[in-house]
């Protein structure tokens, strides 16, 4: 019994240690995945990607679209030649008009083109969203889990403690041996290593958090609200993703870009047809020193033009170009099959695992409370003489593994609840509700979508 009274001050002792040490302001899950959503360096990368692929619209729609410059030119020469000075100044200036009327649908397919890059740019910001944000909530439940089983440990490193003072009381009054003591002080070493072990890991784990997050973990919770996200069934958790998600979204717009370089590519057998036009002035002076007559000339002229180009024989550029064309159009749509296979896998995967999870923190609860129990028993039959220290150790042992199998079991299923929505697509900053200015390069392709922005400022 004076053991007994001994474990649960120590107890108490470290329940008021571990509760000064948490600090008064609470970080929830919600708050972690904003603070990483705004401060991702990877997010912010992919999203400027997206506003490159949307200027290759513009440059695309050029294609379709009137050229106009303006020049301006002169020059001042002089020259003696039989003593006689001369010299000549002159100026020139015009309008340059050039437009492609018929490309064979080159024009019209190199946007579609254009379009689909900054769709698929689009999608692969998404994608690189629900990765960021899926790697913050396994950091964070990585810090949460540490930090409870460094407590834990903690408190199996008190009990050692306990045991190793009883056994020393037990050998000093003669009812314990050295064999008891001994046993006691090896276990109370290894519980030393399990908990400096967990430590480390918990400092790496926090390491991992501020890189992904911009702050260190403070007071973290298990609590959230995202649960209701999940659908009731596997069928309609597979539907949503096929319907939603990034990688699916990604694959499409790589077929929708396959296909029109294929129809670019088809259009370099067809024939092209252009006009230009020119209208500029020219004015010339000159005289001599020998006499006092001034010389000028000046004009305008204008010129308007057409040309139509076929292409007859190009040693077989054109037709490898198409064929090329047509296997990457083959290769995008069985990229695309992979990418629904995948990604029905990953559900399936998701969601067995939340019911692998619910399974394995009954077990653990179970386990714990008859490894309590056990322990509270071996402990009692010790104390009468009928049980010895290592059978304690033991048991103790049992307990502990026990509470770790807890542990893992709770953070495992909030784990796996949003490997879900990262499978079925809806883990986004839109999804979850985040307070955040949601990342898109949409704005910024509707913007330069007008034909008239370099008129304008763009927004960046």
């Amino acid at each position: 019994m004076k053991f007994r009274g001994i474990l649960s001050a120590s107890l108490l002792s470290l329940t008021v240690a571990l509760a000064s040490s948490v600090p008064a302001n609470a970080q929830s899950l919600s708050q972690a995945l904003a603070a990483a959503y705004d401060h991702a360096p990877d997010l912010q990368s992919a999203l400027i990607d997206a506003k490159v692929a949307a200027e290759g619209i513009v440059g695309a729609k050029a294609g379709r679209l009137p050229t106009i410059g303006a020049s301006v030119g002169g020059s001042y020469d002089i020259a003696l030649g039989n003593s006689t000075w001369t010299n000549n100044s002159s100026l020139n200036a015009g309008l340059r008009y050039n437009q492609t009327i018929y490309d064979s649908n080159l024009t019209e397919s190199q946007i579609e083109l254009a379009r689909a890059q900054a769709e698929v740019a689009e999608h692969t910001l998404r994608n690189a969203e629900q990765r960021v944000l899926f790697e913050v909530v396994q950091a964070y439940m990585a810090v949460l889990g540490g930090r409870e089983l460094v407590a834990l440990r903690q408190e199996n490193l008190t009990f050692f403690q306990a045991q190793l003072k009883s056994a020393e009381d037990r050998l000093e009054v003669g009812e314990g041996t050295r064999i008891d003591v001994a046993q006691a002080q090896a276990r109370l070493a290894s519980g030393q290593a399990m908990y400096q072990a967990a430590r480390s890991q918990l400092e790496a784990d926090e390491a991992s958090f501020q890189r992904l997050v911009g702050m260190r973990p403070q007071n973290l919770s298990t609590s959230h609200n995202y649960a209701n996200l999940i659908p009731r069934s596997l069928d309609a958790a597979i539907s949503e993703a096929e319907i939603g998600h990034p990688g699916i979204l990604l694959a499409k717009a790589g077929i929708r870009a396959a296909q029109a370089g294929s129809d670019a590519a088809e259009s370099g057998f067809g024939p092209t047809a252009t006009i230009t036009g020119t209208a500029g002035g020219q004015w010339s002076q000159g005289n001599r020193n020998a006499a006092l007559a001034v010389t000028s000339s000046g004009g305008l002229s204008a010129s308007l033009g057409f040309n139509i180009s076929v292409p007859i024989y190009a040693g077989g550029k054109i037709g490898s170009a198409v064929r090329q064309a047509n296997l990457r159009q083959i290769g995008a749509e069985v990229s695309a099959m992979g990418a629904y296979d995948q990604i029905r896998a990953a559900v399936i995967a998701a969601w067995t695992g939340i019911q692998s999870a619910d399974a394995q923190i009954q077990a653990a609860q179970a386990g714990v409370a008859s490894s309590r129990t056990v322990l509270d028993g071996v402990i009692q039959e010790r104390d009468l003489g009928t049980r010895t220290t290592l059978e304690v150790l033991n048991a103790q042992a049992d307990l502990t593994s026990a509470r770790e199998a807890q542990i893992n079991a709770g953070n495992g299923k909030i784990v796996a609840t949003f490997a879900l929505l990262n499978a079925m697509g809806r883990l986004t900053a839109q999804d979850l509700g985040l307070p955040v200015a949601v990342k898109t390069a949409v704005p910024y392709t509707q913007a330069v979508e007008d034909v008239w922005q370099e008129l304008r400022t763009v927004p960046q």
